[in-house]
């Protein structure tokens, strides 16, 4: 086994680089860790909040991956659609793995959810992430009021960065044009809201006792809300153990909804935190988002929920869907739609049920949008495993001397490791104009004109 290609730079692909040049049985393997931006890292730089900078220091480990002697990062590399086909980059390296994660949001499905003021919670985070693609978008924060529908860490993560003062943000590399907007924001509501339970939500304690802590924001929760819980009632003494988790999410919102309002004028912005609503509309108003019209739910007894034939609207002039991810086919690979995943067995991809020589898959394209970031160390492995077990089929199919001339023969321009460098230059040079740290650069033509140079020095 000579040259591995791995589509992908977040921490699957990174993860799966990691396990290809440590594995005993590959020790000659070289990789190349293709990615159709010009910078690595995925969702650790374009999906951790700002303000979470203890997460987003894992960069530094997965860095330590793309500097290994064996491993090249390739950057501004699409692959499928107008890029290079997998079939063609199967000519180029013996083995292929996608680590493409799951590019887009689960939808509603409801009437309204296309109208101006409702946004993806995904496309709120790249803008706020200073993702390229979201250069254009602009998100209205005149609105007054917001509803967040979904209660899982990406739906606390943009209530947060809506509650939050853009000074609070301004040491982060927030890009200058959401930092702006943010410093504009009327908001001064914020719902989270879920359909089922708070036993059943998705935020862990951690992100949960964030929003307790942030300046300037009070935390509403509906006592009435937690006791039609029947977990609720497992938080008692003599009751029998709950999920760790779930304690101690419990208990921190029955403070919040045992605890009187702080005396003095009242903060600027409130969050509550909502539970068995289930959304059925969004309302309507001179051509915008107006309001969310939810059903009431209930338990079901089963551990599901069942509505109550009762209805509540909430105002609005902004929402965020968090409802969860879905992978996207990628032109020229086999795809499950029901499942959002490529089929495979042990990582190996499956062309009408039988494994195709020399593609794999790991990550969120492998497994679903399941699981935290370390979750992807142990796919990774599984995935690296076959290959490894299928290197003597492997070595003899052809692979290119060269394939990042390949890359440039077949009309890319890739951007490798010293254009990555010459990026966090000119985003180091960028922020200390502003007077702020390190600042992201927000665009595809920003971006490629600093990788070669010609950024802010």
């Amino acid at each position: 086994m000579q040259r591995v290609a791995v589509v992908g730079s977040g921490p699957s692909g990174i993860y799966a680089a990691q396990a290809l040049v440590t594995h005993p049985l590959l020790p000659d393997v070289r990789v190349h860790v293709l990615d159709r931006l010009p910078c690595p890292y995925g969702l650790v730089r374009y999906g951790v909040a700002p303000d979470h900078e203890k997460i987003k220091s894992l960069q530094q480990s997965l860095r330590a991956v793309l500097e290994h002697d064996r491993v090249t990062f390739v950057g501004n590399v699409p692959v499928g659609g107008d890029g290079v086909p997998p079939g063609r980059l199967g000519q180029l390296y013996q083995a292929v793995v996608y680590c493409v994660g799951a590019a887009t949001d689960r939808s509603l499905g409801v009437p309204g959810e296309e109208l101006p003021g409702s946004h993806s919670a995904t496309d709120f985070v790249s803008w706020y992430s200073a993702h390229p693609d979201a250069a254009a978008r602009r998100f209205v924060l005149r609105a007054r009021s917001a509803v967040v529908i979904g209660v899982g860490n990406v739906a606390v993560d943009v209530a947060r960065i809506l509650a939050r003062g853009a000074e609070e943000l301004r040491p982060t590399d927030v890009p200058e044009h959401a930092l702006g907007a943010l410093a504009g924001s009327r908001v001064r509501a914020i719902h989270l809201t879920g359909r089922r339970g708070p036993s059943q939500a998705r935020f862990t304690t951690k992100e949960l006792r964030e929003l307790g802590g942030l300046p300037g924001a009070r935390i509403a929760v509906d006592p009435a809300e937690l006791v039609r819980d029947p977990a609720y009632a497992g938080t008692a003494p003599g009751s029998p153990p709950l999920p760790a988790m779930v304690r101690r999410n419990l208990d921190v919102l029955r403070g919040w909804a045992t605890d009187a309002p702080a005396a003095g004028p009242p903060p600027p912005r409130t969050i509550g935190l909502r539970f068995y609503l289930r959304p059925v509309e969004l309302l309507e108003r001179r051509g915008r988002v107006s309001g969310v019209r939810f059903a009431r739910t209930e338990p079901d007894g089963g551990g599901g929920v069942r509505d109550t034939g009762t209805f509540e609207e909430i105002e609005a002039q902004l929402v965020l869907r968090a409802v969860g991810y879905r992978g996207l086919p990628l032109p020229g690979l086999p795809f499950d739609p029901v499942r959002g995943t490529v089929p495979h067995l042990a990582g190996r991809v499956l062309r009408d049920g039988v494994p195709s020589p020399g593609e794999y898959v790991a990550g969120w394209i492998k497994r679903g949008p399941t699981g935290v970031i370390g979750s992807n160390r142990s796919c990774a492995k599984e995935t690296v495993a076959s290959l490894a077990e299928d290197a003597p089929l492997l070595a003899g199919r052809r692979w290119a001397p060269d394939p990042v001339a390949a890359l440039r023969a077949y009309g890319l321009r890739p951007v490798e490791w010293d254009g990555w460098l010459s990026i966090e230059r000119a985003e180091a040079a960028l922020g200390r104009s502003l007077g702020r740290g390190p600042v992201k650069i927000p665009d595809w033509p920003g971006l490629l004109d600093a990788a070669r140079g010609d950024g802010p020095a």
